[in-house]
């Protein structure tokens, strides 16, 4: 097999990078074991041919010829470089001095703040997915604590609350325990009625209950209490204990205290009434609160059950994108066609799509024309055409045509998988504004208990007779009005209504944290191809600088830039096809990073570049060359000079058009007080005239990755609140600088992970509605606190008999108990506010 050749095929890995290579395009190439091997750069190649085969860890060639393995790693084990989790900037491992352990694995970064957002949260950047849907096996967590997780339903051991799926599925499984508490309150106000009704309809009509009925109404009164408190209030008095454990007391134990302080005295008072000084005693009898303890369980139930209803519906967004995916797919094999679960189809898979049908998978159309409505993605209403070679989303709609798709992300990597993934993990992280609840919950519940002793221990000294009876009262109803649940679920349930509607808008928030920063913004730093302009330029002229006729200049470059997938050179090739112009094959193919290309093209030597690179190159350019380009870049194009056998040829401008969206947006951002400002690898001149026609002062141009990260720390020194916007590799230091990072949809993966906020459509004015959105839900959670807080620190007093010497008014238990509940499902009712709120 010595020396022989196989044939190259596309998508082969360079065997000591892994970085993606085009055989027919690289220059770079070596044989080794008969096999031909390619590589991204001149570097490789010598690494490979100077290491050992064992030393490399060289994967297997294919029967292609080319390596498609993982990338190998050098002699010493390590990799030239490694990606930084964070922003995607290479690292060099031996001199990184930013490093952090995590699943058994060391990450480098390239500087110290990437290492600290990847240490706050190892799981956003290195892809961790949310537990699958709600079923058999399914995660649950707690609304208020999304630390704690368990395999199936429960209750929180911190809170008592119930848990709820960690990722709702699109049926409504959460239905089956809503319908079990519904049964369960049923039957809690069927025991409950005749208790309350023995108890007060003395009182409601005026006359006492016959001498002989006494003592059966009291034993009655016993029985059907008894059962509502021990057996409807079982779960909460279960929830309490458990609270008292790893000493978390929550409202469950404020609850528990307070039904059994009420249920145990009224026992007492029925079996023992001789332990009753004669004031106690009224109709012949010591009073008894069996009615209040029956009545607080099953108003709490009834509490539980509102607020439960409620929170289901918190994940409806949620479940509406998840049940954007179709459950199968029509897969064609070998001419056949075959219904296949979704879970099966794998990358490569030829699909077919028939009219009325969701996308299944994200890819690539291979045949067929149709329309699709993408409104999921870009909330426009007007259906795309598409055809072969156009690109396909999962959860679009096919409308009037049958497509066949050639699937390239499937399960976990599909757009919409990546959406609902985003969403989940926003919906489940906790808000700076959460701290303020967490201090107060420290030492809330033990301070309600010392007021209701307090509160027993001033009725039993300076209350009216029967003391005992109202010492009790007032304890129990402070025991019962200050529920805690409230002020837990302020931040969380409005986080998880917003990250829902977020993604309805099309802007998804990594985590809590990101909604509540991008509020206080002040100063907008945007990246210029891609976010300002469409980020496909096109050719807009070519100028010949010496001899050769323009239409030559043209194919000359065309020929230099075929190899390269730079979007400049795309532009020049499509602009050579667009005009006609036979483009000649080129050989030795060479790109320099930040300056241009060269070949050789009909035995003559090509340069395609900057000028400042062409000149290192010994190209001397002339004042007229330097004129037109000036004259072109003030134009707001990008200028690259043809240099043929070492003397000045051609110029050739490429321009990037402005988003139709973009001047209105920034409209709209200037008037809600924002500093805009301009960050761009570009040239200077081109980057003034884009910033002119957009009416940007602050520019920022020639910057390169690491400058574009420099100006946004600087701009953060001066004391300003930054957010930036990109969508390419370069922006990803930048945008993990910034104090919140926006990834424009459409942009490079590296730049997504690297942000806090995805604009799924990509368009500027989506910044707007991003930021409107979290000024809505900083300003509804900032009102679900402010009513917790006034819920408790009115309530408790007035529970307590605050109101007594002057009114002469006593809470009762049962008001005390309908005010904790309502209190839990105003919050969650106020919270839901956001899902219509206006964008």
């Amino acid at each position: 097999m010595s020396g022989r050749h196989h044939p190259a095929t596309a998508g082969a890995r360079d065997p000591v990078c892994g970085m993606a290579v085009d055989p027919a395009r690289t220059p770079h190439q070596a044989e080794r074991d008969g096999w031909t091997w390619y590589f991204c750069s001149a570097g490789c190649r010598e690494q490979f041919l100077g290491s050992p085969r064992e030393d490399l860890g060289e994967p297997e060639p294919s029967a292609g010829g080319c390596c498609h393995g993982p990338a190998a790693a050098p002699a010493n084990g390590q990799a030239h470089t490694v990606k930084d989790p964070v922003c995607g900037m290479d690292v060099d491992p031996h001199a990184a001095r930013h490093r952090a352990e995590h699943a058994g694995r060391t990450w480098y970064f390239c500087s110290a703040r990437c290492r600290e957002r990847f240490v706050a949260a190892p799981g956003s950047f290195l892809g961790d997915r949310p537990a699958p849907p709600a079923g058999p096996g399914a995660i649950y967590t707690c609304p208020m604590h999304p630390d704690v997780r368990q395999v199936g339903p429960g209750d929180c051991p911190k809170c008592g609350m119930a848990l709820e799926p960690l990722m709702p599925g699109t049926e409504d499984e959460g239905d089956g325990e809503v319908r079990g508490l519904a049964r369960r309150f049923g039957w809690l106000v069927a025991a409950t009625l005749p208790v309350l009704v023995l108890a007060m309809g003395p009182e409601a009509v005026g006359r006492a209950w016959p001498a002989t009925w006494v003592g059966a109404t009291g034993w009655i009164e016993a029985l059907l209490a008894s059962a509502v408190v021990l057996w409807g209030g079982a779960p909460f008095f279960r929830r309490g204990w458990r609270s008292l454990r790893p000493w978390s007391p929550n409202m469950y134990t404020l609850i528990a205290l307070g039904t059994g302080v009420a249920w145990f005295y009224s026992v007492v008072a029925l079996l023992l009434p001789g332990l009753f000084p004669a004031g106690f005693r009224a109709h012949g009898r010591v009073g008894v609160y069996f009615e209040s303890a029956a009545v607080i369980v099953t108003l709490v139930t009834l509490g539980d059950l509102l607020e439960l209803r409620a929170r289901r519906r918190t994940g409806a967004a949620l479940k509406a994108l998840l049940g954007l995916a179709p459950k199968t797919a029509h897969r064609l094999e070998h001419g056949h066609e075959h219904d296949v679960p979704l879970e099966q189809v794998r990358v490569g898979d030829l699909l077919r799509v028939r009219p009325g049908e969701k996308v299944p998978v994200d890819g690539v159309a291979t045949a067929g024309e149709s329309h699709v409505d993408e409104s999921m993605l870009t909330g426009e209403p007007m259906p795309v055409a598409k055809a072969a070679g156009d690109r396909l989303t999962a959860g679009t709609v096919n409308q009037d045509g049958t497509l066949v798709l050639k699937a390239d992300k499937v399960g976990g990597e599909t757009m919409l998988a990546q959406i609902v993934a985003l969403v989940a993990q926003a919906q489940r992280s906790r808000a700076p504004l959460q701290r303020v609840a967490d201090r107060v919950a420290a030492w809330f519940v033990p301070a309600v208990v010392a007021v209701a002793i307090l509160a027993f221990g001033a009725w039993m000294l300076f209350g009216p007779q029967p003391r005992l009876a109202h010492a009790v009262i007032a304890a129990v109803s402070v025991l019962i009005i200050a529920c805690p649940c409230a002020l837990g679920l302020a931040t969380p349930i409005s986080i998880m209504v917003a990250s829902g509607r977020g993604a309805q808008a099309g802007v998804l928030f990594r985590d809590a944290a990101a909604i509540e920063a991008l509020h206080r913004v002040d100063t907008l730093v945007l990246d210029k191809t891609g976010t300002l302009t469409e980020g496909r330029p096109a050719l807009r002229g070519v100028m010949p600088l010496g001899e050769l006729p323009k239409e030559r200049v043209l194919a000359l470059a065309a020929a230099l830039e075929q190899a390269s997938e730079h979007p400049l050179a795309r532009a020049i090739v499509t602009g050579a096809r667009e005009a006609g112009v036979a483009v000649p094959a080129a050989s030795g193919f060479r790109a320099q990073a930040g300056g241009g290309v060269r070949a050789q093209v009909e035995g003559r030597a090509l340069a395609l570049g900057n000028a400042r690179w062409l000149e290192s190159l010994g190209v001397a350019l002339d004042g007229a060359a330097a004129s037109r380009a000036e004259h072109l870049r003030a134009g707001g194009a990008t200028v690259m000079f043809l240099a043929v056998d070492g003397l000045p040829a051609g110029v050739l401008a490429v321009a990037d058009r402005i988003k139709a969206d973009t001047p209105a947006a920034l409209a709209t951002l200037r008037r809600e007080g924002l500093r805009i400002a301009m960050l761009t690898g570009d040239n200077a001149t081109t980057a003034q005239a884009v910033a002119r026609e957009l009416g940007i002062d602050e520019v920022h141009a020639d910057v390169s990755p690491t400058d574009k990260a420099a100006v946004v720390e600087r701009l953060k020194r001066e004391g300003r609140r930054v957010a930036m916007a990109g969508d390419g590799i370069n922006d990803a230091p930048a945008l993990a600088a910034a104090d919140v990072g926006i990834a424009m949809g459409g942009g490079t993966d590296v730049a997504m992970e690297s942000a806090q906020v995805t604009l799924v459509r990509g368009e500027l004015s989506a910044i707007a509605r991003a930021r409107a959105l979290s000024q809505a839900t900083v300003r509804n959670i900032r009102q679900n606190l402010f009513f917790a807080f006034v819920y408790n620190a009115v309530g408790v007093p007035l529970a307590a008999g605050l109101l007594y010497p002057f009114l002469g008014v006593v809470l009762s238990p049962m008001v005390a108990a309908v005010a904790m509940s309502l209190s839990s499902v105003s919050v969650v009712g106020n919270a839901l506010r956001l899902r219509r709120v206006r964008l």
